[in-house]
């Protein structure tokens, strides 16, 4: 099977910024989805990071990067009005007292029942740990996934059980990755949107999970 178009990582990131609601306190993780923070356009959104900032915006243009403005993953930002620094220690707080409305994180394995791995693989000289992963995907009120839908070896990241080390049970609300938007529901893997050249019945056979529209 063939795709000739499919959703680059902007354009996945504009997909999961046009879901993310007025006033939501949002948390971007580490990778791709930080790239979310470029497309919330003139909507009221805060958003943290576990380093303990809140009140972030887009990236910073070239040439107007501050060192001390950093996000969670090292890269720079920028600090709307109002915005505020805290405690590492406040910020974890936050993420584990339910203060945040949506987690948007990377993913290596999502299963039909929205169980999530995203910070182990077994490879050797991977990530040692897991950081702040398993707070946010239990403490969010909804958790995004942005991935793409296949490894590079062409497996499915969607999975009837994760293999990875898991960093959160049934937490996962939607899955956004570059062929399609997917809800967790109690009947499996709903189909919100197909974003590729392919129809449903491809979908369905490259996912090598259950789905339903």
């Amino acid at each position: 099977m063939t795709i000739t178009r499919k959703l680059s990582r902007t354009e996945m990131a504009q997909r999961v910024a046009a879901d993310i609601q007025e006033g939501a306190y949002v948390n971007l993780g580490i990778g791709a989805p930080t790239l979310v923070a470029n497309y919330l356009g003139d909507k009221e959104v805060f958003l943290h990071s576990e380093n303990g900032l809140l009140g972030m915006g887009p990236s910073p243009a070239p040439g107007e990067e501050d060192d001390d403005l950093i996000n969670a993953g090292k890269q720079h930002v920028t600090l709307l009005t109002g915005g505020a620094f805290f405690h590492h220690a406040d910020s974890f707080s936050m993420m584990r007292g339910g203060h945040l409305d949506i987690a948007v994180l990377g993913a290596f394995q999502v299963s039909v029942k929205g169980d999530l791995a995203n910070w182990h693989t077994g490879a050797e000289g991977s990530i040692p740990a897991v950081g702040g992963a398993m707070d946010l995907a239990t403490g969010a009120r909804q958790v995004f996934v942005m991935m793409d839908h296949l490894t590079k070896s062409g497996e499915s990241k969607l999975v009837p059980e994760c293999t990875y080390p898991l960093t959160g049970i049934g937490c996962v609300s939607r899955i956004y990755t570059d062929l399609a938007v997917l809800e967790v529901t109690s009947d499996g893997l709903q189909v919100i949107e197909i974003c590729a050249d392919i129809d449903f019945d491809e979908l369905q056979k490259l996912s090598g999970v259950p789905l339903f529209r």
